[in-house]
């Protein structure tokens, strides 16, 4: 399928805005190519800042998203994050030749968690070169439901030093996101980079919780009911 999806008008308001900093997420193994195609329609009338797809869809979304606002997003090393590095590596090169724009990468949690700390950075510092490389932005997930406080903040902080233009909470495997690790970490990075909160986001209140708390993009699979709560048309019925 090639179709080309058109963006709508500009949009503005309460549940517009939120819309902006929503990636559109479906990750389920199951996922078949008529949903993702479903998930690609949906951002656009929705205005999602972006989809995040597994990488065998990147292709199939970039045709769909081509020519608007949306943009690719894939998970790397996803969603264990226990990879080698030359796999994580060989993943975000192809991730970049295949359309993707943004990469979410789960960070080595088992090196984090042994106090590996160059390992850890080292890790995400190349992927960071791929993905800067191909002019694409990187997302770090910490799986913070995994985590200590301690081992938030040092993941915090080796991400930042490896040049992450994101802190992600979790994979939503694992765990949902807090609105204590967005402050944690909103306070550990500063103006350094943004956070993404995932995991377990299913309403408007959680959204705009996590963005008070100092997120800038929310990843969700609820995208749809979460912004219709705010008053979104059903275009679906248009």
């Amino acid at each position: 399928m090639s179709q080309v999806l058109t963006a709508p008008e500009t949009l503005s308001g309460t549940w517009q805005a939120l819309a902006g900093c929503i990636d559109h997420t479906l990750l389920k193994p199951e996922a078949s190519r008529d949903q993702i195609v479903r998930l690609c329609e949906e951002a656009v009338s929705f205005g999602f800042a972006a989809v995040c797809v597994n990488p065998w869809w990147i292709a199939l979304a970039g045709s769909l998203l081509r020519g608007t606002q949306v943009k690719v997003a894939t998970v790397i090393g996803f969603p264990l994050g226990a990879n080698h590095t030359t796999v994580k590596r060989f993943e975000a090169e192809e991730a970049i030749r295949t359309g993707a724009q943004e990469l979410d990468m789960v960070l080595n949690i088992g090196a984090l968690k042994s106090g590996d700390r160059q390992a850890v950075q080292n890790d995400i510092q190349s992927i960071a070169t791929i993905a800067h490389g191909g002019g694409a932005l990187l997302k770090v997930i910490l799986e913070t439901p995994l985590l200590t406080i301690e081992e938030k903040i040092l993941g915090c902080e080796l991400s930042l030093a490896a040049k992450a233009d994101f802190i992600k909470t979790a994979t939503g495997f694992m765990g949902a996101a807090t609105v204590d690790d967005v402050t944690l970490l909103r306070g550990v990075a500063g103006d350094r980079a943004q956070i993404k909160a995932s995991g377990g986001i299913r309403t408007a209140a959680a959204a705009n919780a996590m963005i008070d708390a100092g997120a800038s993009r929310i990843g969700a699979s609820s995208s749809v009911a979460i912004v219709r709560e705010l008053g979104a048309p059903d275009f679906s019925a248009q």
